[in-house]
């Protein structure tokens, strides 16, 4: 009788090997940085299908945060923002699709899709949700930290801003980040495919393709947390993946 145990234990680690080479390469992306691609990994994804255990809603009196047909929705009053719990380290590249959502509602308001990277509390350099409770979704309690903030469509859609905050209250605002023109502004309803790049000393936030924010770190912020930002506005969130910049 034929011995057929080896041709099937070959055939296994054959059909092994060919999964995990086609799984990690379909977790693999390559990315344009400044006209030259960089591969990536995708070390985090959230579709929102399940729940919320992978956020930290801080949020002030009035709005709500929820799932809702497989989306992060998110209906504002006062000043609100979701934090992804698990710290990035490294250079990384975040991506999401956002809607700001005009239908009629309270607080249908076109303005602010706002977001936080790279975020840690020198308070609290191990723990940045120890004052979760005591900053509460107000943005003025969010000075004391060390991150980086892009504001798209700010002021009644009216600006659009990077800063850096340094962790005393100094939030930079350079010339060349306050932008007032109207191609920088938002549109009700539309999709937004949001691409940011903490690429060591490089800072980049791009919307739809179109880059809004370059900035050159001379002192980066190499580690740190997500988070969605807003006031008074009605988004969807979908589709959030952060990858690993591959050195």
């Amino acid at each position: 009788m034929k011995n057929y145990k080896l041709p099937v234990i070959v055939a296994l680690l054959i059909i092994t090997f060919f999964t995990v080479f086609v799984s990690g390469c379909q977790n693999d992306k390559v990315f344009t940085i400044n006209e030259s691609e960089v591969e990536a990994t995708l070390i985090y994804k959230n579709d929102f299908d399940d729940d919320l255990n992978d956020w930290q809603v801080e949020q002030m009196e009035g709005g709500v945060v929820e799932l809702n047909n497989g989306k992060l929705e998110i209906n504002d009053v006062k000043g609100c923002t979701v934090w992804l719990k698990e710290k990035f380290e490294g250079a990384i590249i975040i991506e999401y699709d956002v809607v700001i959502v005009q239908d009629g509602g309270v607080n249908d308001r076109v303005s602010d899709l706002n977001c936080f990277w790279m975020a840690t509390d020198p308070e609290n350099p191990s723990n940045l949700f120890e004052n979760s409770k005591s900053r509460g979704g107000k943005f003025s309690n969010y000075d004391s930290l060390q991150l980086y903030y892009m504001g798209v469509g700010g002021n009644h859609n009216k600006t659009t801003r990077f800063r850096r905050y340094v962790g005393n209250g100094e939030r930079t605002l350079l010339p060349e980040h306050d932008l007032s023109d109207s191609k920088y502004m938002l549109e009700p309803n539309k999709t937004y495919h949001i691409k940011i790049v903490a690429n060591n000393d490089l800072i980049q936030y791009y919307r739809n393709g179109q880059l809004l924010s370059n900035f050159q770190d001379d002192a980066p912020y190499t580690s740190g947390y997500f988070g969605f930002r807003t006031v008074k506005n009605h988004m969807t969130v979908d589709n959030f993946k952060v990858y690993q910049i591959k050195s």
